[in-house]
């Protein structure tokens, strides 16, 4: 993956074989397959066997193959189903199909007030038909998702595959699911049965997250190349680019990340995961004003707290705290947003609360989060916020926790180590905190403007590994 950005053509690798002998072509990459969960029973046509479809129906198609739609389809899609169920309001499959459109629209416009209106279009598709509406089910499960409760998420799904087991679009519902539950071998279980019912790029595409959450980069690459080369629809194809820009940056390559966004933006103007991650690119690169541009664009359209927290670490790195605090405010009000429309973001604002305000806070936050659904993210970030409390005996359990293979933490991630290597340097455990910060500096140097430079600080300061000899040769 490495040497074929341009062109997305697997590398031949033994693992990338390795992959291709599994025949693993499966799964959609995160959030690409919520509308094809509930569309998955709808007629459908390849683009190229009809003339001149319509936006909407360009979305229908790609939602029915479970691949992204683009904006503008889904738009229409959402207009037509809203003027079908106004005049025939008891067909449960149209308040599905809308429900679920929603859901989709919400998550790609970072607008969870979307979400409110998705719950009532699904649960009256459920009042209408109570049995056997694995459409309303599925599209539940992917309202659940998306509000980042995993928890109900996967009864919802369940239900479905009690039903139907082997419609194969309910699979990438529970990988979701179980992964942010931290159910990482039960995610591969689930991978494992996608791949015996459906093969194709979005599966491809799925695959490949699955094999990063477990350190298997390589095997991640190959799958998402050949994904982005078998996509026929530009926003579906944009959605893999952007996902191969992700495991470039944390790698630690921002220039081949930074050809990926850019390639996903031609692709599809309206993806601000990757105007973001151009964003973080460029900072790498030092380019700092078309870093700031790259996130003040993203955040007008899609105003996520992930990124206003990004936005206000790269204000802070460069002394602009006036700026940064700003970012921070539009966080704590996305925030403050998602939660009145059932959307969870305790996670974005444990690690806010850890770093730049009440540490104490994180904790509880956090500590409560992981009680509901402990997944690796939420363990690194409650290991985080116990150090940054002042309890960092209690918070080497959790960072331990997200960065050992054996315990689910297989995803190799700077940020994880880092935090990891400054809590065992504040407890003195000096050698497995120099392994530590040396770890994260060689995954991804540029990991973020403001922690990285006290990463090197700190390994600089630990220095070399004392030269003493063993015992029975001292003397």
């Amino acid at each position: 993956m490495e040497n074929q950005e341009e062109g997305f053509r697997p590398r031949e690798s033994g693992l990338g074989r390795r992959v291709r002998a599994r025949r693993v072509l499966i799964g959609s990459a995160a959030g690409c397959a919520v509308l094809g969960g509930v569309l998955w029973a709808l007629p459908w046509e390849r683009p190229a066997e009809r003339a001149g479809p319509s936006p909407g129906a360009r979305a229908m198609a790609a939602v029915g193959a479970g691949v992204p739609a683009d904006p503008a389809g889904l738009a229409e899609l959402i207009e037509e189903r809203e003027e079908h169920v106004r005049a025939r309001p008891r067909d449960a499959a149209a308040w599905a199909v809308l429900g679920t459109a929603y859901v989709e629209r919400g998550r790609r416009l970072g607008d969870p007030e979307l979400y409110p209106r998705a719950e009532r279009a699904l649960r009256r598709s459920l009042s209408v038909r109570p049995q056997r509406n694995v459409m309303a089910l599925t599209g539940l499960a992917a309202l659940a998702n998306a509000r980042r409760d995993f928890p109900a998420a996967r009864r919802w799904a369940e239900r479905a595959r009690t039903l139907e087991p082997r419609r194969w679009t309910t699979y990438p519902l529970l990988i979701d699911a179980c992964t942010g539950l931290g159910e990482h071998a039960a995610a591969k279980r689930m991978l494992d049965r996608l791949t015996g019912l459906r093969s194709g790029p979005a599966v491809l595409a799925r695959a490949a997250w699955v094999y990063r959450d477990r350190g298997w980069r390589e095997d991640a690459a190959a799958s998402l190349a050949d994904a982005a080369a078998g996509a026929r629809e530009p926003a579906e194809r944009a959605a893999y680019v952007e996902r191969a820009g992700q495991l470039a940056w944390e790698r630690g390559d921002p220039k081949v990340a930074l050809r990926h966004f850019r390639e996903a933006l031609r692709l599809d103007a309206d993806l601000r995961s990757a105007q973001a991650g151009q964003g973080r690119a460029l900072a790498a690169l030092g380019r700092t004003t078309q870093a700031l541009n790259a996130y003040r664009a993203a955040l007008a359209r899609q105003p996520l707290p992930s990124h206003a927290l990004e936005l206000g670490e790269l204000y802070e790195s460069l002394g602009m705290d006036e700026a940064a605090r700003e970012q921070y405010g539009l966080l704590r009000e996305r925030v403050r947003a998602a939660a009145a429309a059932g959307a969870d973001e305790e996670l974005v604002l444990g690690r806010y609360e850890a770093d730049h305000g009440d540490p104490g806070a994180a904790v509880r936050r956090l500590r409560a989060e992981f009680a509901r659904q402990p997944g690796t993210e939420v363990a690194d970030a409650l290991g985080w916020a116990l150090h940054r409390a002042g309890r960092s005996e209690e918070g080497l359990r959790y960072a331990v926790r997200a960065t050992d293979a054996e315990r689910g933490g297989g995803v190799r991630s700077a940020v994880f180590m880092y935090h990891r290597g400054m809590i065992e340097r504040e407890l003195e455990r000096y050698g497995a905190a120099r392994r530590h910060l040396a770890e994260a500096l060689r995954v991804n140097p540029y990991f973020s403007p403001l922690h990285a430079p006290l990463a090197r600080a700190a390994a600089q300061a630990l220095g070399d590994p004392p030269d003493v000899r063993p015992p029975e040769l001292a003397g």
